[in-house]
Order: C-alpha cells, then structure tokens, then sequence
C-alpha cells in the first residue's frame, strides 16, 4: 500500500487488469493483545483510504483474502460465545459495516442469505467435522463494479487447510 508501517508484514498484493484492479490481502489478527488490535483497525482504515483513492481515480475493484474477521452473526457458528474474541469483537465488525457503506459489497451475500456458510474451521478442536466455523474469507467489489459479478462462492469440500477456497466468478 505504500505504508512502511503495514508493507513489511507482506499482506498486500495488486495486480492491474484493464478492467479491474484485484487487490489480494491477508489482513493482520488481532488476537495477540491490544496492540495488535489496533494495528489491525489501523490497517482497516489505511485500506480504505487506499481503495477510496483508486475508486476516486475511476477504477473498479475486485478485493479479496482472509478478513480475519466474521461479519455478521450469521458468519460465525457460535456468536455469543465470541463477541469478546478477536475476529467477532463489535469493532472489528464496525468497520466492515464502515467499508460497506463506503460502496463496497460482500459478493458472497449477494448470491447467498444462508447461515452455517464458513470458510475458517479451528484444527485444535476439529470443528471442520461439525461445521463449527467461522467466514473469514470474502470477496469485496465496489458497487460500480457489481452488475460484473455472476457468481461467489464458498468451496468448504475442498480440503487441505483450516480454510477452503472461495470463488468469484466476473464477466467483462
């Protein structure tokens, strides 16, 4: 992004299309203490101003990768349980709410109302065999973009990791 402060960890690529610009992240956790909290709220907000410039300079967006937190009640199998757990905690949720309402959609949602749809299930308990998971995972367009989009999806089958691929599909 441009940002020493969040450039040496590696979370950021792009890669410029003539038609989009896909912007791949894996955003920090911020389940280490409060310092790292903030320094995951404070990448949130350095990305939004870095998507709201592109945005500003006429360019469509395809954003994707591991949030790093769930959304909605509905993203995550125990709400409850993990309202006081980073990745669930009220803040973190803000600002995805912050980020939609800047003009941004969670493409999933378009396509898909459902609850028990994760795409994170924790190794330690082996949650996966219970489908006790969380949706970490999205693809974000800017609404400019939307009419683009056909299809995403979540490949929760596809084994190999605590996380399954998702998909998005565009046409141009």
């Amino acid at each position: 992004m441009g940002i020493d402060k969040f450039d040496h960890e590696g979370r950021f690529q792009r890669f410029d299309f003539d038609d989009f610009i896909l912007l791949n992240l894996y955003w920090p956790n911020g389940g280490m203490g409060e310092d790292r909290l903030q320094y995951k709220l404070d990448f949130y907000d350095a990305f939004l101003d870095y998507t709201n410039n592109l945005r500003d300079a006429g360019n469509n967006l395809v954003i994707c990768g591991d949030l790093n937190t769930a959304h909605k009640p509905i993203d995550i199998a125990r709400p409850k349980e993990n309202e006081k757990v980073s990745g669930f905690m009220p803040v973190e949720r803000e600002w995805i709410d912050k980020f939609l309402a800047n003009g941004y959609l969670d493409t999933f949602r378009m396509f898909n109302d459902k609850p028990e749809q994760y795409t994170w299930w924790s190794y330690r308990t082996r949650a996966r065999d219970r489908n006790v998971g969380w949706r970490l995972d999205y693809f974000f367009v800017n609404e400019e973009f939307q009419d683009n989009v056909v299809d995403s999806y979540i490949l929760s089958d596809v084994m190999g990791s605590d996380h399954c691929p998702i998909g998005l599909k565009i046409e141009i």
